[in-house]
């Protein structure tokens, strides 16, 4: 089922509240919410969503990021809404994340990231080492939001973006971490992010589309052998 576009014409706060509240809906449906942007900032509303339908069951939420960006700012630009700024409203939630492939950030971020108990396994290291797989810790939830900014990717795989960095992971390399992050736990929410389509360069469009089947192939596939099916 897709659902209609929604009216961001309004107020960020708004927005986000709207964007929450279909995705809670969603999830208590029995639902996996899949979130397409736009910028960032979309999946501060669209994992609150899902954590709050969890919150009603008494189940926590997780949160898997890859990205470029730490997106740990306090603000950018004077809004707390933000692409720069997503994860660390989300790390103010209480919520848990493992961080993939970061290779731009700022010391504030790193030591808010730090204060914030972040997993972090950055971009430097894991394509250096060429790593593929992690281990998540036993006490990580085990329900699992996957928030996928394109630009976490080296931009010789998708380069239209908003805010390219080189050094980034293959397109294989994170789809595996993904994965490997997913073993004996539930995928239960879904977003791509911060892809620019650029006319007449299709290519980047097809990626982003294949990323995305493959993590609601990911998704359902953890709902199965947690024998959760999907509704």
């Amino acid at each position: 089922f897709t659902h209609s576009e929604m009216d961001c014409t309004q107020p960020i706060e708004q927005v986000m509240q709207d964007l929450r509240d279909l995705t809670a809906d969603i999830s208590a449906k029995g639902h996996i919410p899949v979130t397409l942007g736009g910028e960032h900032s979309v999946s501060y509303g669209a994992v609150m969503g899902v954590f709050d339908a969890l919150h009603q069951k008494g189940e926590s939420l997780g949160i898997v990021q890859i990205d470029a960006h730490a997106d740990f700012r306090v603000a950018y630009q004077g809004h707390h809404h933000s692409h720069a700024s997503v994860m660390h409203l989300l790390a103010e939630a209480g919520l848990p994340i493992v961080s993939l492939g970061v290779r731009a950030l700022s010391t504030e971020e790193e030591l808010a990231r730090t204060k914030h108990g972040v997993i972090a396994h950055d971009g430097p290291m894991l394509v250096r080492n060429n790593i593929s797989q992690i281990e998540l810790p036993d006490d990580f939830p085990e329900n699992i939001y996957v928030t996928f900014d394109v630009d976490g990717l080296d931009p010789s795989v998708i380069a239209a973006t908003g805010t390219p960095v080189p050094g980034g992971l293959g397109f294989y390399q994170s789809l595996d971490l993904v994965e490997s992050t997913l073993k004996g736990r539930r995928c239960v929410g879904i977003d791509i992010t911060e892809l620019a389509p650029v006319e007449g360069l299709t290519s980047n469009d097809f990626t982003a589309a294949l990323i995305c089947y493959t993590l609601m192939a990911f998704a359902a596939k953890t709902q199965i052998d947690k024998k959760r099916p999907i509704k």
